[in-house]
């Protein structure tokens, strides 16, 4: 077994589009339009399925916000240097919403990242082979 795709409900599709791929330099994989059902998707990542994870973001019609809930608490991505990933973050307008350093009581970098919707995005630090 292995996770192939987890769904993030959003807003504004090209919104979110244009933070995954533009602020967290994900690829976008392919959308789907389902006008009859009133919702259209996209797939985004950093490969395809099955090697990679996927993102589908969800665009209800007519619904621009969500309640967050209190059960989500993030997605982490693996990068090369926390410091240099939030640098370009911020370049292109994310919002680094934890500074880079060492999780407290530990040694691992990590970083906060809020995409638009107020999902967060947890960046690790780890070694170029396993990035």
């Amino acid at each position: 077994m292995r996770i192939l795709h987890t769904m993030l409900r959003v807003g504004d599709l090209k919104r979110s589009i244009d933070f995954y791929t533009q602020v967290l330099g994900m690829n976008l994989l392919r959308t789907t339009e389902r006008p009859d059902q009133k919702y259209s998707l996209a797939f985004v990542g950093y490969g395809t399925n099955p090697e990679h994870a996927e993102l589908e973001l969800t665009y209800n019609h007519g619904v621009d916000s969500y309640d967050m809930g209190g059960a989500f608490g993030h997605i982490a991505i693996g990068v090369q240097d926390v410091y240099v990933a939030c640098d370009r973050i911020r370049a292109t307008g994310g919002n680094i919403t934890r500074e880079p350093g060492p999780v407290k009581g530990g040694t691992t970098v990590i970083a906060f990242v809020t995409d638009p919707d107020g999902y967060k995005i947890e960046l690790i630090q780890r070694a170029a082979e396993s990035v």
